[in-house]
């Protein structure tokens, strides 16, 4: 809730006021003609801490002259509060002259108990003609308030990717891992079970021939399957088949399952039971079952492995955290599939289609690395929260020109005429509250004009396309 200020009263009726505006930091060379023009027109009074000067979204109406004390610009992203900016003594705030603020970005609250000079908009638009050196001094006041507020920003823009590329890798990791110690914990039962199997077969005593036919069956069963992955309906009609055979021979069906995964078929079963006795025949095919399940449970745990190797190297490549921030040749393609990696939990919790199409001799566009993958992950981000479930989302690239150029593509319900001219106005935003800055696509689009690129976006109903182009590097 926004506090007045407190023992509001014309500056003008304070004796101590012209000396203190003299000992201002930002006003101490200014002429005392101006200084008594603004006293004429200002509010002396003060604020106690905890009081709230504004708070987001509200407007934005009057200069603050701050005499003492300490006040704090708030900024929520995401729902987290960051302090991105600090006025104390000697600092101006507020409505400055030639600003364009009309509503606060964020919370203004007063740290400790602060005294402050105010004017209204009104008399700050007229500062130009009447106060022209007061002007100059807080013109610059007002730049360096854009230029911390751009760098806290960014700053806090980054964090958000950062955040969102958390939550993708926690997603992601957490199948691979799950299965990588699923596998470790059933490793062990199956080596037991595998060393049971073998001292069987060598009770058996199997002849030369009889061991051969095994070993060749064997063999078959230990290979990766020809196509990639089994459908579940595959897999349980392999299984009931190859279970009816074994019940056909009297044999335990329990290892219809781990040889229903392997490429043995029925035909070659039969082959091996034309060469051994009833007796040979059950150890022959415990050991073939148990060699085939460790060998599946060891390349599962591989496979498990070498996906979580990809992810923590894709989230290397999105982020360039041992890259220096300098312009260099940027392989897109490879930054757009590994953006897509990061952020497809997003797309399978809304049921959504989200492919990239980039040439494998994709030109190299010249920028910096890590920048370009921020817009990515702002503009796929975007998208995927566009779409309704079930959409789809389609990155594509390619060269055009002396460019190269991304398409970032959407199904969802398009953006109105009227919204599209403000969507990469800093704090705009369509989502509800709390659930978004209105930074995301300011901060792209400043990242893709600090890359010599540019950013456009073209919407209707079913079809919403922000296009990226930057300059293809000739090194």
């Amino acid at each position: 809730m926004i506090t007045p200020l407190r023992d509001a009263r014309p500056a003008k009726d304070d004796p101590t006021i012209a000396e203190r505006l003299r000992a201002h930091r930002l006003l101490a060379a200014v002429p005392q003609t101006e200084l008594d023009w603004l006293i004429e027109r200002g509010t002396l009074g003060h604020y106690l801490a905890g009081d709230q000067v504004v708070t987001k979204g509200t407007p934005v109406d009057f200069l603050y002259l701050i005499l003492t004390g300490h006040l704090a610009h708030i900024t929520v992203h995401d729902g987290t509060s960051r302090k991105a900016m600090d006025w104390r003594d000697g600092d101006a705030t507020g409505v400055l002259p030639y600003s364009r603020i009309t509503v606060s970005p964020g919370n203004s609250a007063v740290e400790e108990r602060t005294e402050m000079m105010t004017l209204d908009r009104a008399h700050v638009n007229e500062m130009p003609m009447a106060c022209p050196h007061a002007t100059a001094a807080l013109v610059h006041a007002m730049i360096d308030r854009a230029r911390t507020f751009r760098a806290s920003d960014l700053e806090g823009e980054k964090l958000a990717s950062l955040g969102r590329i958390a939550a993708g890798l926690a997603h992601e990791l957490n199948n691979p891992a799950s299965a990588a110690t699923r596998g470790a914990k059933l490793l062990a039962g199956a080596l037991a079970e595998a060393e049971e199997a073998a001292r069987a077969v060598g009770a058996a005593q199997l002849t030369e021939s009889e061991l051969a036919a095994v070993e060749q069956v064997r063999a078959i069963c230990l290979q990766i399957p020809a196509t990639s992955v089994f459908s579940p309906l595959e897999r349980a009609d392999r299984e009931e088949e190859i279970a009816d055979w074994l019940a056909n021979h009297d044999l335990d069906d329990r290892c219809s399952a781990a040889l229903a995964e392997t490429a043995v078929t029925i035909a070659t079963l039969d082959g091996v039971a034309r060469v051994l006795t009833p007796e040979k025949l059950g150890a022959a095919v415990q050991w073939m079952a148990t060699g085939c399940n460790v060998r599946g449970l060891a390349r599962d745990i591989e496979r498990a492995a070498s996906r979580v190797h990809d992810l923590v190297s894709a989230v290397k490549r999105v982020t360039y955290m041992d890259r220096a921030t300098v312009p260099e040749p940027v392989d897109l393609r490879q930054g757009l599939t590994d953006t897509i990696a990061m952020l497809a939990h997003k797309a399978r919790a809304k049921s959504a289609s989200l492919t990239v199409d980039a040439p494998e001799n994709l030109p190299r566009a010249l920028g910096i690395g890590g920048e370009l993958n921020q817009v990515w992950m702002n503009l796929i981000d975007n998208a995927l929260d566009a779409v309704a479930d079930g959409g789809r989302v389609t990155v594509t690239a390619g060269a055009e020109g002396s460019n190269v150029v991304v398409r970032v593509t959407d199904d969802g319900a398009g953006i109105p005429s009227e919204v599209a001219r403000h969507i990469f106005d800093p704090f705009f935003t369509t989502k509800a509250v709390g659930q978004g800055t209105g930074m995301g696509l300011d901060i792209a689009r400043r990242l893709v004009d600090s890359n010599n690129g540019r950013i456009d976006v073209d919407s209707k109903p079913g079809h919403t396309e922000f296009r990226v182009a930057l300059p293809v590097s000739t090194v």
